[in-house]
Parts: structure tokens; C-alpha cells; sequence
């Protein structure tokens, strides 16, 4: 097994997930930028709570994981989700995380539902349950070029929660980063609409956060 390994290796040599250089799977400069913080911001009367600042490097990262499914880049994903949640001191016994769900054209492209998978192994991490009941409901556009009028244009009524979803106490939305949050808002507006208003609080906590939202 040692000989398949080192083979892997020479055919497959590792790279940093942020800047690509060779070596190890993230490199000490890379490292140094992905240290977990600790920062609170608000989308209206949504908390969010966010371990580290966006960056070239967090971007890599989080594309690493969206996109090429690198188990490592995961890993980073999910510490700094869990670092938040302990930071943010909230009653993890009242809550139950709800990931920001995925597009069925997105999940076939990789091959999984990636904020979902991620959030199965933060509650394993974390003992708080999960509570998968939101989908994408209609057709939505790549947000990576639109503007913060755009994106809200784009992100509306695209959320709903599954048929015979069953909502109890508080949520705690889990994405991957906020940028304009134009996705949270939708996500809470989906959560709002059938149960949490009223009954419970919902909030969010994301790896990464653009400083300023855009």
C-alpha cells in the first residue's frame, strides 16, 4: 500500500489549495491566511457569524472543495464552521443547522450536494442535528458576475422547503461564504415563511465573509 501511495504521489503531486504551489495540501503562507477569527455581521435582522475574511486564498479553498471535491479543502471548510459555532456561543441544544441548499444542475456536475455533505459532518463533529429541508425551487443564474441589485433579483423565491419538512426551535443556516447576502436572505425568507416566524430564531454561520458585504 506504501508503493501505491508514494506512485500516487509522483503522478498526482500535492498541491497547496490556495496558491497551487507544490508541496503540501496548503502551504505556511496559505496557512497564515486561513486561521480561523471570529467576525459577527448583519443582513437585515439576520446574524451572521463567520470565521474568516474572503480572500484570493479562501476563494481557492472553497473552490477546491465546491468544485474538485478535495477532501482536504473540505476539512478546512468544516473546522472553520465548527470553530465558529463554539465561538458564537449559541444553545446548540435549541438549534438544528440547515444547509443552504444546492441546484440539481450543480449537485450532478459534482457529484454531490456540497453545503449538505458538509453540514452532515459538522453535526457529527458538533452533535447538533441537522435539519436538510430547504431545495432550490426554480431555475437561478451563476452569481460569480452579478451585482448586489442582481443577485437579490436573482436569488428571490428561488428557495422553499421540502414537502412534509417538519421545523421545530431555532435554525442555524451553514454556507460556505457571504458575499452581498443575497442567499441567506432567501434562505431565511423560505424558513420564515412556514414556521420559524414566530416560533423560533434563525441565524446564520458561514466559513468566510466579504468585508464590506458587497
Amino acid at each position: 500500500m506504501q508503493i501505491f501511495s508514494e506512485l500516487s504521489h509522483l503522478i498526482f503531486p500535492t498541491r497547496c489549495y490556495g496558491c497551487n504551489s507544490l508541496g503540501v495540501s496548503i502551504c505556511t503562507v496559505c496557512r497564515h491566511e486561513w486561521i480561523p477569527h471570529y467576525y459577527k455581521t448583519h443582513i437585515d435582522v439576520l446574524n451572521v457569524h463567520s470565521a474568516l475574511v474572503y480572500s484570493p486564498t479562501a476563494s481557492k479553498i472553497i473552490l477546491a472543495a465546491k468544485e474538485n471535491g478535495l477532501q482536504g479543502a473540505d476539512d478546512l471548510l468544516i473546522a472553520a464552521v465548527v470553530h465558529v459555532l463554539n465561538k458564537a456561543r449559541l444553545d446548540k441544544g435549541c438549534f438544528t443547522l440547515v444547509p443552504v441548499p444546492s441546484s440539481k444542475q450543480s449537485q450532478r456536475r459534482r457529484g454531490r450536494s456540497f453545503i449538505v455533505d458538509l453540514t452532515r459532518t459538522i453535526s457529527k463533529q458538533t452533535g447538533v442535528a441537522i435539519n436538510d429541508c430547504l431545495q432550490v425551487s426554480r431555475p437561478v443564474s451563476d452569481q460569480s458576475g452579478l451585482t448586489r441589485v442582481q443577485r437579490s433579483s436573482n436569488m428571490h423565491g428561488a428557495f422553499s422547503l421540502k414537502s412534509g419538512a417538519i421545523l421545530r426551535g431555532d435554525a442555524i443556516l451553514i454556507d460556505d461564504v457571504v458575499t452581498t447576502g443575497a442567499t441567506l436572505r432567501e434562505a431565511a425568507r423560505a424558513l420564515n415563511s412556514r414556521g420559524f416566524h414566530g416560533f423560533g430564531s434563525v441565524c446564520a454561520v458561514t466559513a468566510c465573509v466579504a468585508q464590506p458585504l458587497r
